[in-house]
């Protein structure tokens, strides 16, 4: 069995290719499904967020399974696979194990040390469980992962201070503005990212927020998390309003569709109203043809990338402390994983000792008689169990623990022919 990832990010990838490719959790499901369908897909994961979209599989055949993913994210796309092709980053085995828990620790994100992708990582691994998506080898590949990311946060400053894409659309605004007193600012949303940006908002000056969302109620409980501001809640059914209203807007919705678009802008907004719109949504809440407004500025997360770098070199020194604890997470990834080649032959020969104790047993106890062999039967058995156990112990353990992969195959090799067991369940 093979690892490979196949995916898109903010590094190969701009706004406009990567919200086609986005899941949603409510696709994840019957992704995962049609992704397990095929015939060299034996596990998967999804991880899908506003800057990536990374498919992990275990394929029995790696060039097939990874057509495979192709397969599927060019019907998902509309787009032909040459089409994709220049997007996509293909990694197998090491790489590929390698590049989740760089991922889970904040390394390959646009803002480095950014804490939200953690969590993100976590709710993919328990939507896989869920969906039937994992087997052993992905479900111990994430938990490792998971590992590496929070002794990266707890071991290294990387997360202290770190940007966030909410953060860093705040920094963006400012250096558009300047002040943010006097402005009247909306936020659409109400979700993780909308709290950030509101969060950043009133540490950077803004005096008048307007939260706008479809559930009033969690609407109602972002508000209340900064009761010393002054937040004016709005209906979805009246977006246009507190954007009309508004100087400046920020769309962090999980809608699949656009949003906001020209029409909607114009029938709403004053001739010659001027209006700064910035979404962090991907897909994109903002429809690309309200760039045709000549007074409505729009920026997207790519537009980030120019704040995010002049943050970014001291978090690339810290990030560098990082990368030595996850080559030690890796290792223990990897000893987990070669240790698996052991198991057929750990599970034979077990098999093979198991059966000359029954049989040797069975004689024991027809030679005490009924008698003593029904009275003592329990504790003889015990300690023939313990025998055969203590005997293989030490050279089970030995065995997993092997490093060397030559030296485990010659190993395995030697065992299978000293105590002749069925070489055909030797995993190649």
């Amino acid at each position: 069995m093979n690892i490979a990832v196949v995916g898109l990010s903010h590094k190969t990838a701009p706004v406009e290719i990567r919200e086609k490719l986005s899941i949603q959790d409510a696709e994840l499901e019957s992704a995962i499904a049609q992704l397990r369908s095929y015939p060299h897909i034996e596990e998967v994961v999804i991880l899908s967020t506003c800057n990536r979209l990374e498919i992990y599989i275990v394929a029995s055949e790696t060039e097939q399974g990874v057509f495979e993913i192709a397969r599927f994210l060019s019907e998902k796309s509309a787009s032909s696979i040459p089409q994709l092709r220049q997007h996509l980053f293909i990694l197998l085995h090491q790489d590929a194990s390698r590049h989740i828990m760089r991922v889970a620790a904040g390394l390959d994100s646009l803002v480095i040390g950014e804490g939200q992708i953690l969590s993100q990582v976590k709710h993919t691994h328990k939507l896989a469980q869920k969906y039937k998506g994992l087997g052993r080898i992905l479900d111990r590949l994430f938990k490792q992962a998971i590992t590496a990311g929070k002794r990266v946060r707890s071991e290294t400053s990387i997360g202290s201070g770190a940007m966030s894409i909410s953060s860093a659309a705040v920094e963006l605004a400012q250096m558009k503005v300047q002040n943010f007193a006097g402005y009247c600012v909306a936020v659409i949303g109400a979700g993780k990212m909308a709290q950030l940006l509101v969060q950043h908002l009133l540490a950077k000056g803004a005096e008048k927020i307007s939260i706008v969302n479809r559930s009033s109620k969690r609407a109602e409980e972002l508000a209340s998390k900064f009761p010393e501001a002054e937040i004016e809640l709005y209906p979805l059914s009246e977006m246009m309003s507190a954007i009309t209203a508004s100087d400046l807007a920020f769309t962090s919705t999980a809608a699949s569709e656009p949003i906001l678009d020209r029409s909607k802008l114009e029938m709403s907004l004053e001739p010659n109203r001027a209006l700064m719109l910035f979404d962090i949504s991907v897909p994109r809440n903002v429809h690309a043809d309200v760039n045709e407004l000549a007074h409505v500025e729009t920026y997207n997360v790519d537009d980030l990338k120019a704040v995010v770098a002049q943050n970014s070199e001291s978090r690339r020194r810290i990030a560098q402390e990082a990368e030595t604890l996850l080559e030690e997470e890796m290792l223990a990834f990897e000893i987990w994983w070669r240790s698996l080649e052991a198991v057929p032959t750990i599970s034979s020969l077990r098999e093979k000792v198991e059966g000359i104790r029954e049989q040797e047993l069975e004689k024991a106890l027809s030679r005490l008689g009924s008698e003593f062999a029904d009275k003592h039967q329990e504790v003889i058995e015990a300690l023939t169990r313990g025998i055969v156990n203590k005997i293989l112990h030490e050279p089970m353990v030995e065995l997993r623990s092997q490093q060397d992969m030559e030296t485990r195959r010659r190993t395995l090799e030697s065992l299978r022919s000293l105590f002749n067991l069925d070489k055909g369940k030797q995993l190649s």
